[in-house]
């Protein structure tokens, strides 16, 4: 066979052939992660090879370059047969099972109080009992003898971002049972695929090797689901330095967990193929290893610091930012001056606009409707673990509640903006993870604070860039028509 170029592809390759060893592969960013993986699955060609995917996007990716004794699935496709296998059915995929039984439920309360109480924050009941399947949690009551849940009632409810009273504690239990019973009936959510067949019995498809691509982003329910899929073999990649995703139920050591569990011998890919040298000098502060190979461009670390305009940012860039407010105040400036921003992230969008309907009567007058934003803000607040997103929530409420004199113009507004579709894509750090661009703005970087997943998160900002890294501030963006209207 033919190896690739560079030594450490080369040993990883080897150790697959020669040993029967598991791996597990510290991969940095734009290091060929997935290249390797893919020399890997060649190599072994007289195995029977599984590449797990997140999503259904990486796994046709995937499975296009694959050989044909490697086959890549999502780890939800895994789930859903297994299931399927399981319970001896076929099964339906209803997607939005959570919210028709909430409904239900709801519905089912003999308090009007209740009803409205419960019904106002209908969303985020939704999300705590996604949540609850994510977590790998089920609820005590449903005595079922060889259910192997993950964390019990206390351990769920204590670790939500907000205290839960009572009534939400007794709702979410009661639709999470009746999910619950609705998948043994063979009716399952996505979230259903990877719950089910993981806390309860069931036998996955057998495979020679499991190859698992972004190991530092499994869940512990991932977890408990691949030690269900790898009986023999387990090669593994990822990046310590990009694990963000703690705050939505990610293991906090994925890999060093995965290390443990499967005793994996340890490689590494540290040449990156993406960013150029001022990137990689800038990055070693998070991964000292970091390298790149001989010819590769310089590139470009510059810090706008007398100002910039809408005029210095390039078709096809992204900006991006540790929050989701000074992405909004920028995208209504762009606006302003003819340029097209497309802001990622239908979830915080759609919850935006909720709250917003929310707040009062579309005919709520502008003070009005800021003195609501403030009181939504002060409730929620006492409640929340997690302090700084409820700011960044009302701070994003705020920007358009100020774009006109009612509600609903700041509903429309918000609307409008969510919906341009451009050339500038505007994201969070979290939302650009596995992107790339040639330019990439670093807008107020200072957001970012110090120590675990927030060194990380500027690592993978500062990571996407293919030429040059701009460092911007929002206070020092030069907006022209602020300046007309002032006059």
């Amino acid at each position: 066979m033919t190896f690739p170029s560079t030594e450490e592809q080369t040993a990883i390759v080897n150790a697959a052939v020669t040993s029967n060893a598991n791996i597990i592969v510290q991969a940095l960013a734009g290091a060929a992660k997935t290249s390797t993986l893919v020399l890997v699955a060649e190599a072994l060609s007289s195995k029977s090879i599984l590449c797990v995917a997140f999503n259904k996007s990486i796994q046709m990716e995937m499975q296009d370059r694959l050989p044909s004794n490697a086959k890549a699935r999502t780890l939800n496709s895994l789930g859903h047969k297994a299931w399927s296998d399981s319970i001896g059915r076929r099964l339906t995929l209803d997607t939005s099972k959570t919210y028709r039984l909430l409904k239900e439920a709801l519905a089912s309360l003999d308090s009007p109080g209740d009803q409205k109480d419960l019904g106002d924050m209908f969303t985020e009941l939704m999300h705590i009992i996604d949540s609850g399947k994510n977590s790998g949690w089920i609820p005590e009551v449903y005595k079922h003898p060889s259910a192997k849940p993950l964390l019990d009632d206390t351990e769920f409810f204590s670790g939500l971002d907000e205290v839960p009273t009572p009534l939400v504690e007794e709702i979410v239990t009661a639709v999470s049972v009746a999910s619950l019973n609705e998948a043994f009936r063979g009716v399952v959510d996505f979230n259903d695929q990877i719950l089910m067949p993981t806390v309860f019995p069931s036998t996955f498809e057998r495979y020679d090797v499991v190859l698992v691509d972004e190991a530092q982003d499994l869940s512990a329910l991932n977890h408990a689901m691949v030690k269900k899929l790898a009986k023999k073999r387990i090669i593994a990649v990822g990046d310590e330095c990009q694990a963000i995703y703690g705050f939505r139920g990610a293991h906090a050591n994925s890999m060093e967990q995965l290390r443990k569990t499967f005793d994996m011998a340890p490689y590494s890919l540290t040449i990156t193929f993406r960013c150029p040298v001022k990137i990689v000098e800038l990055a070693r502060s998070r991964a000292p290893a970091m390298r790149y190979p001989p010819g590769t461009k310089q590139g470009a670390v510059v810090h706008y610091d007398k100002g910039w305009d809408a005029s210095m940012i390039p078709d096809f860039s992204a900006i991006i930012c540790r929050n989701n407010a000074p992405l909004l105040s920028l995208a209504m400036k762009l606006l302003r001056n003819g340029r097209y921003p497309e802001l990622s992230g239908n979830d915080i969008s759609k919850f935006l606009i909720k709250t917003l309907r929310g707040l009062g009567k579309p005919s709520m007058d502008q003070a009005s409707v800021l003195d609501a934003i403030n009181a939504w803000e002060e409730l929620k607040l006492p409640k929340a673990r997690v302090k700084s997103k409820i700011v960044d929530q009302a701070a994003c409420l705020r920007i358009f509640a100020k774009q006109g004199q009612t509600l609903a113009d700041a509903i429309s507004y918000a609307e409008h903006v969510f919906s341009v579709s451009g050339p500038i894509k505007l994201m969070t750090g979290h939302k650009s993870k596995g992107l790339e661009f040639d330019h990439v703005f670093f807008l107020d970087e200072d957001l970012i604070g110090k120590g675990g997943q927030e060194d990380n998160l500027r690592y993978v900002i500062q990571t996407r860039t293919m030429d040059t890294l701009h460092y911007v501030y929002s206070a020092k963006f030069v907006d022209p028509t602020e300046e007309v209207e002032d006059d």
